[in-house]
């Protein structure tokens, strides 16, 4: 078989220990020479590991995406030689033995014969602004389960808040907690504290603020606002810090932001997962692919099996799946056509895919040739199969109902 890397090594990772396999040319003839060696986890074996590799004129590593403790051992490695990350369903597909020594094997000589690709791992820079990101996004949905606690708390007191309020961390429905828990349980005062339009409700108010609220309620109701408090102070002081990080990209910023659905916050997490460098993505189809927001192929034996897309980055789906929800809602543009074209004949949720990967592509035809959006319009798909065809079909439609149809045009007398 042929050695496309003539120096390389393999990387298995574990928690507590690391295990390296080299393959380098043993200086007798064709022939090729495997070492295998244990280092520990920690920062002055990885530290020793690499001055072996580098002793060993090692220029490719390979290592399995492991959790999370690939990452000190691709970021220390990184600026010495070439790193590979891997992915594991790739390495399963082909077959080799299973112990922590004999997967360092395998790694190794799946690089050094080009078996293998590797996964996209971002520079730095962009690697600490999706950390910030996600941990943003963390704290929101933390504040959301704790906003859901305290519903259920109040549920549990008989107070029916929420079905009157829209939000009842509003002005209004923060008034309210903040009486019921400093100990007023008159429904009519506690009505009273609602805020402009709320104030044509107060008689559903007070059916609703009427319940057993004690001061053990009280207690927890105070503990969840402020935890609430505390997760909104938090993503304020992320959402500053990724503004600072964000400085070097505006230009991709503004980009984004020109795509119907796409507000400031999507844009800055969809920047984050796939890097301001498109080229890592030799076409759209790849990054849709790499996203998972494409139909996944799953054909054996002539037989076309489920189009389930496949997992792809968790972080980068939600972040398209709120802007495509957006987008659809929108009015006179691609888009907003594309979901009305696919959602009546296959569902939501696919149409809802369909717009992901439709964001995706005009992302990367957009990085790739520094242009804002340009939306094709709500009439596209119209304007596409002609517009007498499309006339004839909707008359013919008429027709078979029991109409008769006469055309005029608009603006005609």
């Amino acid at each position: 078989m042929e050695v496309i890397h003539e120096r390389c090594a393999g990387i298995d990772i574990s928690k507590i220990d690391v295990k390296v396999c080299i393959r380098v040319p043993s200086g007798t003839g064709k022939r090729r020479r495997s070492e295998v060696r244990t280092f520990s986890a920690v920062t002055s074996g990885l530290l020793a590991m690499r001055d072996w590799l580098l002793a060993e004129g090692v220029t490719v590593v390979g290592m399995e995406a492991t959790g999370v403790y690939w990452k000190p051992v691709f970021y220390l490695l990184e600026h010495d030689m070439e790193c590979w990350l891997l992915n594991a369903r790739h390495m399963k597909s082909v077959p080799g033995r299973k112990t922590d020594v004999k997967d360092s094997e395998w790694i190794a000589k799946l690089v050094e014969h080009g078996l293998v690709r590797p996964s996209f791992v971002p520079p730095e820079p962009i690697r600490q602004l999706r950390d910030v990101t996600r941990y943003r996004t963390e704290i929101i949905r933390e504040r959301t389960r704790e906003t859901q606690r305290l519903e259920k708390l109040l549920e549990d007191t008989g107070i029916k808040l929420s079905a009157t309020v829209s939000n009842i961390l509003g002005v209004s429905g923060r008034a309210m907690l903040e009486a019921l828990i400093a100990g007023e349980r008159d429904p009519h005062v506690l009505a009273d504290l609602a805020k402009g339009s709320m104030r044509r409700k107060t008689d559903a108010l007070v059916e609703a603020l009427t319940g057993n609220f004690t001061a053990h309620h009280a207690f927890l109701a105070r503990a969840m606002l402020d935890r609430i408090d505390a997760c909104t102070a938090t993503e304020t002081k992320l959402s500053e810090h990724i503004e600072v990080m964000l400085q070097p990209f505006r230009r991709r910023i503004e980009l984004l932001v020109t795509i119907p659905g796409v507000d400031t916050r999507a844009a800055q997490v969809i920047l984050s997962e796939i890097g301001a460098d498109i080229t890592r993505f030799p076409s759209a189809a790849d990054l849709a692919s790499w996203a998972g927001v494409c139909p996944g192929n799953h054909q054996s034996g002539g037989r076309t099996g489920s189009g389930k897309t496949r997992h792809g980055d968790p972080w980068l789906k939600a972040a398209l799946g709120q802007a495509a929800v957006s987008a659809a809602r929108t009015k006179d543009t691609y888009l907003a056509a594309r979901y009305r074209r696919i959602v009546a004949r296959r569902g939501k949720k696919r149409a809802l895919v369909a717009l992901e990967h439709s964001i995706l592509t005009a992302v990367w035809h957009m990085f790739t040739h520094d242009a804002e959006y340009a939306d094709l319009g709500g009439h596209y798909f119209i304007e596409r199969t002609g517009r007498a065809r499309q006339t004839r079909r909707l008359v013919s439609q008429l027709n078979q109902l029991g109409y008769q149809v006469t055309l005029q045009t608009e603006g005609a007398a």
